[in-house]
């Protein structure tokens, strides 16, 4: 469900939830941000009542995951389809989901 994957995302004390689309009765569309330079890598969101959440990657890396996951991982619903990836989060293996959350994470992350 979205509140155990907004869990699996904040993998250390920078990462946070924010939800910059709610509304005053919904929380909507949580984003994944780093506390630090609040810079986005990851947007929870249901499509037809299925979970997803857009991953952002290299775009060599996107392409393979895409080309081995062709079902579950396919182009970033309203973000940029070359950086961003949309997963189908109820389909993939969750030590791939945690791969990909981290790759997205580090990739966001300040630079030292």
């Amino acid at each position: 469900n979205e509140d155990e994957l907004i869990k699996r995302c904040l993998i250390n004390s920078d990462a946070i939830v924010t939800y910059p689309f709610c509304d005053s009765k919904h929380k909507k569309f949580p984003v994944l941000r780093h506390k630090s330079n609040n810079k986005w890598f990851g947007l929870i969101f249901r499509l037809d009542g299925t979970l997803y959440i857009n991953l952002k990657a290299q775009p060599q890396t996107i392409f393979a995951l895409q080309d081995q996951y062709p079902d579950i991982i396919t182009p970033a619903w309203h973000m940029n389809k070359t950086h961003w990836c949309k997963i189908d989060v109820e389909k993939i293996n969750p030590k791939t989901l945690d791969a990909i959350i981290k790759i997205s994470y580090d990739l966001t992350a300040k630079k030292k």
